[in-house]
């Protein structure tokens, strides 16, 4: 497990293995993420099947709130604990009882008034609260030996980042960064 610099060294690393616009969607979703929730702590899981970085308030995995996922052709926001968590504009994804996800077409998306309500909503019915006076790490807690390729088969760039289509459809609001 590592910490700091060489923590962020190590995350840019991962990044690297996908192609230039998933490893940058993943990055502004990154920024957002670390300004919404300043004092969260990150923890990346660098796994078999996709780089996950975790958003809690303390190093526990069972109390992280949320995780960005990038997988080769999109990145997903997963609520960790969405069990019992409001879903009027149908907009999660998965079936999972404990789990569930949206994926961002932008970081944009994080600001629209579906998907803030969601978080919003998410961090008032999680086991623990972020700390409003933490401090912000990024700790790497695992490295798979073994991973499935972080592109797409064949495919040099990928061309469009798999959205929802609730969430496609909607605009960010203005002032929202992309």
């Amino acid at each position: 497990m590592t910490g700091g610099k060489d923590a962020e060294k190590q995350l840019a690393s991962f990044l690297a293995k996908y192609t230039q616009e998933i490893a940058d969607l993943g990055e502004d979703i990154r920024g957002e993420m670390r300004k919404l929730y300043p004092t969260a702590l990150e923890l990346v899981y660098d796994n078999y099947n996709a780089l996950v970085i975790g958003y809690g308030p303390s190093e526990k995995p069972t109390e992280a709130i949320f995780s960005i996922v990038l997988y080769p052709k999109w990145v997903s926001l997963f609520f960790l604990q969405a069990k019992g968590l409001p879903d009027p504009d149908r907009i999660l994804c998965g079936s999972g009882t404990v789990a569930r996800h949206i994926v961002l077409p932008s970081a944009a998306a994080l600001h629209l008034p579906e998907v803030r309500s969601l978080m919003r909503e998410a961090v008032a019915i999680a086991k623990a609260p972020f700390d409003s006076k933490g401090v912000h790490r990024l700790i790497i807690r695992s490295i798979s030996p073994t991973q499935r390729p972080r592109r797409p088969a064949g495919e040099d760039e990928v061309s469009a980042v798999r959205p929802t289509a609730k969430i496609q459809r909607k605009k960010a609001p203005a002032g929202a960064r992309s």
